[in-house]
Parts: C-alpha cells; sequence; structure tokens
C-alpha cells in the first residue's frame, strides 16, 4: 500500500498546532494502598490518569512508531512501580509517576491524577492531582 503524499502549505499560521499532548486515562490497577489498618495489605482498585504535553519535536511527525513519544511507557512504568509494593498515601505514589514522567526528554507540560472509586457509594471516586501548571 503505498502512502498518500503530504498536503503542506494549506494550514494557516493562526491555526498551527500550539501544544501536543499524549493522555493515559484511568488505567484502572489493583495498588495495596491506604493507612488504614482494613486497607493495609489490601489492594484496592486505583484510576491514574496521565497528560504529557512535548514538543512538536518529541510528537510524531510522520506515521512511524521510531519517531513516536511511546506512550506504552506510562502503563508498563507505572504497573511496574505499584505492583508488590504498599503506599500509604495516594500523594506519594502521584509524585513518584510525576517525577518518572517529568525527567523524560520532551515533556513541557505534566498532569498526574490518581483517585480510589470504590471508596464512598455517593461518589465517583477521592484523589489527588499534581501538575506543571
Amino acid at each position: 500500500m503505498t502512502t498518500p503524499p503530504r498536503i503542506e502549505g494549506l494550514v494557516p499560521s493562526e491555526l498551527a498546532p500550539k501544544s501536543f499532548r499524549i493522555f493515559l486515562n484511568d488505567f484502572d490497577l489493583p495498588v495495596d494502598i491506604g493507612f488504614h489498618d482494613f486497607e493495609v495489605g489490601t489492594p484496592q482498585r486505583l484510576l491514574v490518569s496521565v497528560e504529557v504535553w512535548v514538543t512538536a519535536e518529541a510528537f510524531a511527525s510522520e506515521d512511524s512508531a521510531a519517531v513516536a513519544w511511546n506512550y506504552d511507557f506510562l502503563r508498563t512504568e507505572i504497573r511496574r512501580m505499584t505492583e508488590g509494593r504498599r503506599f500509604n498515601l495516594q500523594e506519594t505514589l502521584a509524585r513518584e509517576i510525576y517525577e518518572l514522567i517529568a525527567a523524560r526528554k520532551g515533556v513541557t507540560g505534566l498532569r498526574v491524577s490518581t483517585r480510589k472509586p470504590d471508596i464512598y457509594p455517593d461518589c465517583a471516586g477521592v484523589g489527588v492531582e499534581i501538575s506543571s501548571f
């Protein structure tokens, strides 16, 4: 299959992209988290969302995995970070995820949130967020 030619020069300058974002929404995983006696040693559902703003150079400009910012890294590293480990606070986990991603090349902005969806029957979740803005 041949690739159609790129159409260049038709986007007016005022519509040129100003930001580039990669995200992972509501990654659902079991985490041993919480400081209450009933929480310790009993993994709970935790939803993790990450939004990463990157430079234009870090955002793929062609249809090739070789030039793409690998968002599978987000899932793999967050899962690795939480498996076999316990956290007292969501804040601790959110900070660790934030620091891991913020150190990557091309990152210009970042938001990390975690939430426990099963704590209160009348709430969609309780959680924390940390961001660069």
